[in-house]
């Protein structure tokens, strides 16, 4: 029998770790969203959580994508603004999330799931990973961020080819059109994405959020507001103890010891 939740957290050092755990493929579903928001938040409110890994249950799937009969019961207009607004505030809170969020893609990502990865801010996968931007083959579009995060990532052309033919694409091909960052064997894609994790999770926490939002912010900013973002954050970041850390360790030949402020 499966847990009472369809996400479970864990923690190792520094980093928590969410699993999706709804069998058999990790489908989103409406409580699996809701536990992962929970899961999410909670999180993020943690002060001795410094990273995040979302990944799932099994070698399986990462997240199948959306629970398929939730969205069928939900084929009315009112139906999929409900589904729109609850997956889009999610997906949002994951990207816009302080703390690093790592995609450990452990198996397949589709529809919803594949939207769910493009969320979170570094994604490594196992190579038997496949993903698929696959809702035009229900006679439906992505709702949760597929057609906006997508060609931000690999361009406009390469996402419309995905998301108007449905085609689904294997490791290999993800991390050549940039749509993965790393591939890792199957049994030591989390180990891996642990090991990005914790060398973050190092650093100055504030200068790790600063950094996250102005890639974040910068993306939606014309390059003249982009740069003045840039540069009142680091000038605030200059002026903090890490800084003054970071510079005494660099001189005297040590790793620095931040104490997030």
């Amino acid at each position: 029998m499966p847990d009472s939740t369809p996400v479970r957290r864990q923690r190792q050092d520094r980093v928590a770790i969410l699993t999706i755990d709804n069998p058999p493929v990790n489908a989103l579903s409406r409580a699996a969203l809701t536990a992962l928001e929970a899961e999410l938040a909670s999180a993020e409110a943690d002060p001795d959580v410094r990273a995040i890994i979302i990944t799932g249950a099994g070698e399986r799937a990462f997240a199948g994508g959306a629970d398929i009969r939730e969205l069928d019961a939900a084929r009315s207009v009112d139906g999929g603004r409900a589904l729109t607004a609850q997956g889009q505030a999610l997906f949002d809170h994951i990207a816009g999330c302080e703390k690093p969020v790592i995609a450990a893609i452990n198996g397949v990502a589709y529809g919803g799931g594949m939207e769910l990865a493009l969320a979170c801010h570094l994604r490594y996968c196992s190579e038997r990973a496949q993903m698929g931007q696959t809702e035009i083959n229900l006679g439906i579009m992505p709702g949760w961020g597929g057609t906006q995060r997508l060609p931000r990532l690999v361009g406009p052309a390469r996402a419309l080819a995905l998301i108007l033919t449905g085609d689904r694409i294997d490791a290999a091909e993800a991390l050549r059109i940039g749509l993965v960052d790393h591939v890792a064997p199957p049994d030591e894609v989390v180990a891996e994405a642990l090991a990005l994790a914790g060398r973050i999770a190092a650093k100055s926490a504030p200068a790790v959020a600063a950094a996250l939002l102005a890639v974040n912010s910068g993306m939606e900013l014309p390059l003249e507001a982009g740069l003045k973002f840039e540069a009142e954050s680091f000038i605030r970041l200059m002026g903090a103890d890490d800084a003054r850390e970071g510079f005494q360790a660099f001189f005297e030949k040590r790793p620095p010891t931040f104490t997030d402020s």
